[in-house]
């Protein structure tokens, strides 16, 4: 390795010269206890270097070595169930080697070398194969079927291929390519974190990814490969919200990005995932997570690698025809480590103190999301859903980090102390969020639960808008004032508000919602309002109407278990009895009231 020394050190920055034959984003080691850092500018034989390590105590004159390769992850099985930090090593085995605090200038490999994986060919020796080509099957856990690809950039004929129990630097076969080279095929790849996987096609998002979460599935969908963000001020719930899709989104991978947040929170993570099953394969949700921890109290610099860590894992999953869902937790901690690297590096400040390339590696990180026809000869297709959570101060929307994510990002999710105050969650609002799929998903929604949904939906919509510009009125001459119209749509705007988006994450019942039942609790709400509406024109007054014991059940039905979903969509005959028979009353009152004035 090519060496230079330290001129200069300023907190994760280290200033090294000597070092003639660096590139951008080498990796580099720094001193005798060979820390990782990346090379992230160069001036002459000057490269000012990030460290992903605490770099107290050392000083000038101390070695830097160059690798001369780029920070890159290691691909293949073994990834799902693991927890790695922002340079991907196993945490889980450094804490073997040295405590609950990391060592400085400790390392593993991030998949395990010893482990064996019992490998199974689907291609045969002799078969042309290119790029993304499945050239077998691992089984890497119960629920995930690891897809042994071929790497980037090869092409050429097979000619050879084994079946057996390999370990990923075992030799698995052999392919000639045109140009005359023999290359042996291994079950691990690596990749550039910074550089996109390639991919055949890009295509447009048209399928609902499923979270479970009414006021997101309902309201403001994601579709699967598309991007969003949920932006919030301190205490309104955003890890609880990127908690629930990961545990939920109808994803067949997961990947989970703690960035610079605090470490009871992945702790959460991974005392839960253990715990809790996926509702479709009943198995533990963590047998198809990937666990990605860069701790507020770990170095800052990590924090930037993170999140390209993080997102390659995805695309590479993705690559292999897997709906995958990630989520960044959060990336303001991460544009704040970019701002602390900026001005150690003496960049021109852009707003609030920024980098002026912010909002590029902003749009470079969620335009790797995406729908897209998988390279290979096969056509299968994948997905990479990204979402994002952003931490403004004090929970200010036009601050610069949440400006440029919302420039690339089609769906945001607004999230408001004041609704997570009155114990509303998630605490979405309803009038300033919004999702940028609704058209695209429309043929999707229609095909998988009818068209009735997507006309409940915009009047659902429709009357919560009306209610907030009803209050605006009840304020200044109170509800009593109202027309009967106008409190009925204010009582159904309320029950659409408290037994529809209000949802219990702890709960057993209530966690998780699938379309159907979403579909069947919206039915009942939006058939009291018609049927509210009927009793009115026939006398009946609003007093009256919301005192009905069938009310009660409504507001219960979101307890109802999803397999008795029929017993929901019975109490739309509760609502058509109780109100049919107050609308009788009301004219038997009103015929006797008739008979006495004459």
């Amino acid at each position: 390795m090519k060496q230079g020394v330290i001129e200069k050190v300023s907190g994760p920055l280290v200033i090294s010269k000597g070092l003639n034959d660096a590139k951008m984003y080498d990796v580099v080691l720094v001193s005798k206890r060979r820390l990782v850092g990346e090379v992230i500018e160069l001036r002459g034989d000057r490269a000012s270097i990030q460290v992903y390590e605490e770099t107290g105590g050392l000083g000038p004159g101390e070695p830097v070595y160059n690798t001369g390769a780029p920070l890159s992850v290691e691909l293949g099985p073994g990834l799902t169930q693991s927890i790695y930090d922002g340079i991907q090593r196993p945490l889980d085995v450094l804490r073997k080697e040295s405590g609950d605090l990391l060592t400085r200038g400790i390392s593993a490999p991030a998949l395990d070398r010893n482990k064996k994986w019992d490998f199974i060919p689907q291609v045969e020796a002799g078969s042309e194969i290119r790029t993304g080509d499945i050239l077998g099957t691992v089984q890497e856990t119960t629920v995930v079927e690891h897809r042994v690809m071929v790497p980037p950039g090869i092409q050429g004929t097979l000619r050879s291929i084994e079946s057996g129990s390999f370990t990923v630097e075992d030799t698995i076969g052999e392919v000639h390519t045109s140009d005359g080279r023999t290359i042996e095929l291994k079950m691990m790849q690596k990749w550039p974190v910074r550089k996109n996987r390639p991919y055949a096609k890009k295509l447009p998002p048209e399928m609902l990814l499923v979270t479970g979460q009414r006021v997101i599935d309902a309201f403001f969908p994601l579709g699967k490969g598309g991007t969003g963000c949920v932006p919030g001020p301190f205490g309104s719930g955003k890890t609880v919200i990127q908690h629930q899709l990961a545990k939920w989104a109808d994803a067949e991978i997961i990947v989970y990005v703690g960035c610079g947040e605090r470490g009871n929170e992945m702790t959460d993570v991974l005392m839960e995932f253990p715990e809790l099953l996926d509702p479709k394969s009943g198995e533990p949700l963590i047998r198809r997570t990937v666990l990605i921890a860069n701790t507020s109290n770990m170095p800052v610099a990590a924090r930037e690698a993170s999140v390209y860590t993080g997102i390659t894992i995805g695309e590479y999953f993705r690559d292999m025809g897997y709906s995958v869902a990630l989520m960044a937790d959060s990336t303001s901690r991460w544009a704040e480590a970019m701002r602390e690297m900026s001005g150690r590096l003496e960049e021109m400040p852009g707003e609030e103190g920024y980098p002026a390339y912010l909002g590029t590696r902003i749009a470079e990180f969620y335009e790797r999301a995406g729908r897209v026809q998988c390279a290979g000869s096969d056509m299968r297709e994948g997905t990479l859903s990204v979402v994002g959570a952003v931490s403004p101060p004090g929970g200010d929307l036009s601050d610069p980090v949440v400006q440029a994510t919302l420039r690339v990002v089609k769906v945001f999710w607004s999230l408001e102390d004041k609704l997570a105050y009155k114990r509303h969650f998630p605490a979405i609002n309803w009038l300033t969020s919004y999702s940028l799929y609704t058209d695209s998903l429309g043929p999707y929604l229609v095909e998988t639960i009818g068209q009735d949904w997507i006309t409940m939906r915009e009047e659902a919509m429709a009357l919560l808008q009306k209610e907030a510009e009803l209050e605006e009125i009840a304020r200044l001459v109170g509800v009593e004032a109202l027309s009967p119209s106008d409190r009925m749509i204010l009582e159904t705007a309320r029950s659409i508000r408290e037994d529809f988006l209000h949802q219990n994450a702890f709960h057993e019942e209530d966690t998780y919602t699938s379309l159907e039942k979403q579909k069947a609790l919206l039915t009942i709400i939006m058939h009291m309002h018609e049927r509210m509406g009927d009793a009115l024109k026939a006398g009946a007054t609003p007093a009256e109407l919301f005192e009905l014991p069938v009310r009660e059940r409504i507001a219960r039905a979101k307890y109802i278990p999803e397999e008795q979903i029929s017993e929901i969509l019975g109490i739309t005959d509760e609502i058509d009895n109780e109100t049919r028979r107050l609308t009788e009353q009301t004219a038997d009152v009103g015929v006797a009231g008739a008979e006495v004035s004459t």
